[in-house]
């Protein structure tokens, strides 16, 4: 039996956003669950087949649609990441709130400026398993200054290629706190995230419990061939299933 799939509202401040539950056909419960954080200028459906597809195995998974896209595009220009913070905080309570899931085993499966989002979150909530995909990286100043705006600074890509400490950015620093286990995935081609970058998050999970660390070969930062998207996909499945094997006994 497919995984049921269950549309549901996220409020946040005084916004709402739009998610959707897959909940496994098994009856183990509870489950772990899996949270999914779209990158920027995404949405929640990019990430459907592999949550269903994690979902069939036994996890509950979240996907969700940060604000300043899909339904809420008009706040493209002035959304924050403070803002989207939040949104990933509100999503991720609606997830261990759920009846079926084990709050003790929350999974953490960010794209891009997702990844760099769900890095910042584990500062506020715990979670057990990590996945980042061509995480992002971020300065930490101009916090409230809106996101867009941040591409506009001439330093932006060079910070990119920089050989930072975890303590010099408040990204690395959370992953350097987290003692979980890791998946981290490059895109051989990216030209969006720079291998630096990849390297510095790399170095940041020190403390981690396992790394695994994967390229998908001649990948673009889009997964825009259907070949990187179901290497990406086949990576992360195969990763979710062997950590999650032993709650789902």
């Amino acid at each position: 039996m497919s995984p049921r799939a269950e549309t549901v509202d996220i409020a946040v401040d005084a916004d709402h956003i739009a998610g959707t539950l897959f909940m496994p056909s098994s009856d183990h419960n509870p489950a772990p669950g899996v949270l999914f954080i779209h990158g920027w200028g995404g949405h929640q459906q990019q990430d459907r087949d592999a949550a269903r597809a994690i979902a069939e195995f036994g996890c509950v998974c979240l996907t969700f649609d940060l604000r300043g896209h899909v339904k809420t595009s008009e706040r493209r220009e002035t959304v924050t990441r403070e803002d989207n913070l939040r949104d990933v905080l509100a999503a991720y309570d609606v997830l261990a709130h759920h009846a079926g899931v084990d709050k003790a085993f929350i999974a953490l499966v960010g794209a891009s400026y997702g990844a760099y989002l769900a890095a910042l979150l584990t500062y506020k909530r715990p979670a057990r398993l990590f996945s980042l995909r061509a995480p992002a990286l971020y300065k930490d100043e101009d916090w409230d200054v809106p996101k867009r705006r941040l591409h506009v600074d001439p330093q932006f890509a060079e910070y990119r290629r920089r050989t930072l400490r975890a303590e010099e950015n408040r990204a690395l620093g959370a992953c350097a706190q987290f003692s979980g286990d890791v998946l981290l995935v490059e895109s051989q081609n990216d030209e969006i995230i720079p291998h630096p970058a990849i390297a510095n998050y790399i170095a940041a999970f020190a403390n981690a419990h396992s790394m695994t660390y994967r390229v998908i070969e001649g990948a673009d930062h889009a997964l825009s061939q259907q070949a990187w998207q179901l290497a990406y996909t086949e990576l992360l499945m195969s990763w979710m299933k062997e950590m999650t094997a032993r709650a789902l006994r």
